[in-house]
């Protein structure tokens, strides 16, 4: 793995933890039973940092797929059909 790919990892690690957080900042919300509008937004809050998350995940395939188009360095051998697939379940 190389430096960029550490980098990468730890930046979506580090957005996951993030969406965590906010999670448990939702399930504290509704149990005090905190306005709608204060938990929807916290709720937006993490589909926003998940979809981040998983876009990051996403684009870091797509670049390994075009940097090793044959697939020869990577480990998952994703296929492109299936980058789309992931893609558009997110978006």
């Amino acid at each position: 793995m190389s430096m960029s790919d550490l980098d990468t990892q730890r930046r979506i690690l580090n957005r996951l933890r993030r969406a965590r957080g906010q999670l448990d900042a939702v399930i504290v919300a509704v149990e005090s039973g905190s306005p709608c509008r204060e938990v929807v937004t916290q709720l937006a809050a993490v589909s926003s940092a998940l979809d981040r998350a998983g876009f990051a995940i996403i684009s870091t395939a797509m670049k390994d797929c075009i940097a090793d188009p044959e697939g020869t360095k990577r480990a998952d051998d994703i296929t492109t059909e299936e980058l789309e697939k992931l893609f558009l379940a997110l978006a």
